[in-house]
């Protein structure tokens, strides 16, 4: 417990100060957590890194997370990028005469719109004119909450098992608690900045960021479940992965981007 403690303070404050500082460092944070967030994914699937299709993944990673725009770099549409993607990874399945699957190449694809997109949806948002910092920090504030709701109202008064098959130690209760505690957050943030959020807008964005965070949680463990692994890296002594501590942040923000709740 003391190391997942000290663990979290350190990699929390690493986070939320580039955040704060923005642009390159912030940018070049995240990029390096989806890399690595994509070989923890490859390496759960049975794939080397150096394996084409892992390759592959990556570069499909890299288009979506890296500011090409900035450079001054035109590059296709992401669905050219995807169906490009899609037809190379298909076209190992005959090279190495099905020695990489049709799943396997899937799979890959899977991966790379996953935690591609759900980073850089993280860089568009704190890219937002004027405010980004403050969407960013709405966002994550309200998943953050959403967990610690969970995790204490569960731990206080969990009864109700509320996906036993998946994760047998979350309950009706603690996610209810965790809704609640997203939509508080969520009014504060509102009330801090009514020139920016409506009370309205706000308490939109706390209930998807607490289901739509929870549901990604599920997710991940219901994958992890799949491949019988407790976690799925080792960068975060105590605490797992990259996408062990990202999940629920790779579905809320693509969804507030996709919903137009954040505007960009």
């Amino acid at each position: 417990m003391k190391q997942r403690l000290v663990t979290g303070i350190i990699a929390g404050a690493l986070f939320v100060g580039l955040a704060v500082i923005g642009g390159a460092f912030y940018t070049g944070l995240l990029v390096l957590l989806a890399i690595i967030g994509f070989a923890e994914y490859a390496r759960m699937n049975g794939f080397k890194l150096s394996h084409p299709a892992s390759v592959l993944g990556f570069a499909g990673v890299l288009y979506f997370t890296l500011p090409w725009e900035a450079w001054g770099i035109s590059l296709p549409g992401p669905l050219t990028i995807i169906w490009m993607l899609a037809f190379l990874l298909l076209s190992i399945t005959v090279v190495t005469k099905n020695e990489t699957s049709i799943d396997g190449a899937a799979l890959m694809l899977l991966g790379a719109l996953y935690v591609g997109y759900g980073f850089a949806a993280m860089i568009t948002v704190r890219a937002v004119d004027d405010h980004g910092l403050f969407w960013s920090f709405l966002s994550f504030g309200c998943i953050w909450a959403s967990d610690v709701g969970a995790y204490f109202v569960g731990r206080a008064i969990g009864k109700r098992k509320l996906w036993p098959s998946i994760s047998p130690n979350k309950t009706i209760e603690g996610a209810l608690g965790g809704v609640l505690l997203a939509l508080l957050v969520a009014v504060v943030f509102a009330l801090f900045k009514p020139e920016v959020i409506t009370v309205a807008k706000a308490l939109v964005i706390g209930v998807l960021a607490a289901v739509a965070g929870q549901f990604g949680d599920l997710i991940q463990s219901a994958y992890k479940r799949v491949r019988n692994i407790k976690d799925t890296g080792t960068l975060l002594p105590g605490h797992g992965g990259v996408l062990d501590r990202c999940d629920s942040w790779l579905i809320v923000f693509p969804l507030l981007l996709l919903l137009e709740l954040i505007p960009v």
